[in-house]
């Protein structure tokens, strides 16, 4: 019985790569058992081999296949969008990177480690900034990402999933991780207001730190994506040469209209917070937070990532972007994620983060070049 009990409880827990987390906790489960998806199927294997029950047993056995084949889904399913990845980013065909790689997983060769410096890149004594910088590997005048971290606006700092930042600079990329103001205290723009202000002070300091003021490319994640978005598409620099979106909310009026599961988190409330009050109250500082609303003919090239099963961010963002950004025919483009959900590249070698990591650098190396 124990065996049944145990192989039951994994095939719930694989139910969670094809379906969306119904609360908080089951989500951050969810990240687990979709990006480190190779070790549930070997817990699974495990389980079938080595515990013996004399009862059960073939609906223990049919349970646990069960499991192990949903649990092999994302990897199954990275094989096959890494196969056409590729060719779908226009990546140059003497490339020798590829986007997914089996052994990747277990060998976790995406994990990359480069020191940081730390600069204040604020004047005001009230609200001293940072931002991490992590130099190029590669000698020379090189392009700058500047990252913006994730927190619904309120939470979290520069310190977020560092590996991306170590990886990127690795490939010959400064990358800029920035801290900026939070909700409630602050609210919207301040962020997008401090994106200028790093941006200002990378460009003021480029020739000790070997930057080239002509490629700067803005990354966000969650709620650093609408950051991200918002500052590419608004501020009038022009070395700014794209963004990339990872699962950002891209149209604020209509994502107020359509709430998160409350079980998971109360995205009314998140945006009221960084917003100063309800859509009913203040329906123009929605508009003008939407980086949907700001799309034009001049917009930058716009890299998206959203993963379908996201429980914080709905996938529909990503959806409307990616039509607004067609219909003005601006370069873009979107990897859909089937099984991912938010936060899915907290494993920069699981099946979402490998081919993440495999398009930011496409994308990167495109615009930049």
């Amino acid at each position: 019985m124990i065996r049944l009990i145990f192989l039951v409880i994994l095939f719930l827990l694989s139910l969670l790569t094809i379906f969306p987390a119904p609360t908080y906790h089951l989500w951050l489960i969810a990240i687990l058992v979709t990006e480190y998806s190779l070790a549930f199927v070997l817990l699974s294997l495990l389980a079938l081999v080595v515990l013996k029950s004399s009862s059960w047993q073939t609906t223990g056995n049919a349970i646990g296949i069960l499991a192990i084949l949903l649990f092999s889904y994302p990897i199954i399913k990275a094989y096959f969008i890494g196969s056409s990845l590729k060719w779908n980013m226009q990546q140059q065909s003497n490339s020798e990177s590829i986007p997914f790689s089996f052994s990747t997983l277990l060998t976790r060769s995406n994990t990359r480690t480069i020191a940081y410096k730390s600069f204040r890149y604020t004047r005001e004594d009230k609200q001293k900034l940072e931002l991490k910088f992590f130099p190029s590997s590669k000698a020379g005048i090189r392009p700058c990402v500047i990252v913006i971290h994730g927190g619904s606006w309120k939470s979290g700092d520069n310190d977020q999933l560092p590996e991306l930042n170590s990886y990127l600079a690795y490939e010959g990329y400064h990358v800029a991780a920035i801290n900026y103001r939070l909700a409630p205290i602050y609210k919207s723009p301040s962020p997008i207001e401090d994106v200028k202000q790093a941006l200002s002070y990378l460009i003021e300091h480029s020739k000790e730190l070997s930057i080239d003021t002509t490629k700067f490319v803005l990354l966000g994640r969650s709620a650093g994506a609408q950051i991200a978005l918002l500052a590419a598409y608004t501020i009038a620099n022009a070395g700014i040469k794209g963004v990339v979106d990872f699962y950002g909310p891209a149209d604020m009026v209509w994502g107020y209209s359509i709430p998160a599961n409350p079980l998971v988190m109360d995205s009314r409330k998140v945006m009221e917070d960084y917003l100063g009050g309800t859509y009913q109250q203040i329906p123009e500082q929605y508009q003008k937070s939407s980086p949907l609303l700001f799309v034009n003919k001049q917009s930058v090239p716009t890299l998206i990532i959203h993963g379908k099963n996201d429980v914080l961010v709905a996938y529909e963002h990503s959806q409307r972007l990616y039509k607004k950004l067609q219909e003005n025919n601006i370069q873009t483009h979107f990897l859909s994620l089937p099984w991912a959900t938010h936060g899915f590249d907290f494993n920069i070698n699981g099946p979402g983060g490998q081919l993440s990591t495999y398009a930011v650098t496409s994308f990167l190396e495109k615009v930049c070049r």
